[in-house]
C-alpha cells in the first residue's frame, strides 16, 4: 500500500492505493505510522515527503471500510479513531521536517494528513482540499485540530461547517498551503534537499521549540477528539448519511 525510497536524505513515502484514490483503512494507516516510525528513526534520513500515487492524494477514508465502520460498537469506534489519531501525531510531533507533496484532492482524512506535515507543496491545477465530513453526518473532530494550527477558528469553520472543496489559490489564502507549484513533489525535494544542508540538531531544536508552544493544547485536543469522533459515528445522522453516500 506504499511506495517507499530514499533520495538524497529524504524518505519519499508515496501511498499506493491509485485505484481507491489512497483512500485511508486500518492497514494503510498502520503501514504508514510504522513507515514514518523507521524513516525517523533512521539517522540516513533528515527529512520526509509524503505524496499519492497516481491522480490523487488522499481521498480521506476508504469507502468499504466506512460501511463497516456504520456497525461498529462504541469501543470499535474509539480504537479506531485512536488509530487515526495516533497517525497524525506521528507526523505532527516527528523530530524531522515533513512535507505533504498534494499532487491532487486531499479530502477529509486526506486534508487531515497534509496539514499534520510541517509544509504544504499544492499542484496548481490538481489539488484541492477540503472537509466534507458534514455532508454525511460524521464529525471532522481530530483533523479540526491540525486545522486550526494552520488558519483562524473563524476560517476553520468556515470549511468544516461547508464541507466545501476548495483549490490550492484558496487553501493557500486559508493557510492550508504552503507553496503552490506545478510538479508539487519534484518541488518539495528541491525544499527537502534546501532543509537537508542545515545543521540537523538546529532542526530539532526548532522543531522541538514549536511543538512545547503548542504540545500540551494538540495532545488534550486530540485526546478528547478522538472521543467525539468515536461518539458521532453511534449517530443516526452519519448512519443514514453514510447510507446515502455510499449508495452513490
Amino acid at each position: 500500500m506504499i511506495k517507499y525510497e530514499i533520495s538524497s536524505n529524504t524518505a519519499v513515502i508515496t501511498l499506493n492505493r491509485p485505484d481507491k484514490r489512497n483512500a485511508l483503512n486500518p492497514e494503510l494507516v498502520n503501514e504508514l505510522k510504522q513507515t514514518i516510525t523507521n524513516s525517523e528513526s533512521n539517522d540516513e534520513i533528515k527529512s520526509i515527503i509524503i505524496t499519492g500515487e497516481g491522480s490523487a492524494f488522499c481521498a480521506g477514508a476508504d469507502l468499504e471500510y466506512l460501511n463497516q465502520i456504520k456497525d461498529f460498537s462504541s469501543l470499535e469506534n474509539e480504537k479506531d479513531s485512536k488509530n487515526l489519531a495516533e497517525l497524525f501525531e506521528k507526523i505532527y510531533f516527528c523530530s524531522k521536517p515533513t512535507i505533504a507533496a498534494v499532487n491532487g484532492p486531499a479530502i477529509a482524512g486526506g486534508c487531515g494528513l497534509a496539514t499534520a506535515c510541517d509544509f504544504v507543496f499544492a499542484d496548481n491545477e490538481k489539488a484541492k482540499f477540503g472537509y466534507s465530513e458534514v455532508k454525511i453526518g460524521f464529525v471532522p473532530a481530530i483533523v479540526s485540530v491540525l486545522l486550526l494550527k494552520r488558519t483562524s477558528s473563524s476560517k476553520a469553520f468556515q470549511l468544516l461547517l461547508s464541507g466545501d472543496i476548495i483549490d490550492s489559490n484558496a487553501a493557500k489564502e486559508f493557510g492550508i498551503v504552503d507553496f503552490i507549484c506545478e510538479n508539487s513533489l519534484s518541488e518539495a525535494k528541491n525544499y527537502a534537499d534546501r532543509l537537508n544542508s542545515n545543521s540537523q540538531e538546529s532542526i530539532k531544536f526548532i522543531k522541538s521549540m514549536k511543538r512545547y508552544f503548542e504540545f500540551s493544547s494538540v495532545d488534550n485536543a486530540i485526546k478528547y477528539l478522538l472521543e467525539l469522533n468515536a461518539i458521532s459515528r453511534s449517530t443516526d445522522d452519519f448512519k443514514n448519511g453514510l447510507l446515502k453516500f455510499l449508495s452513490k
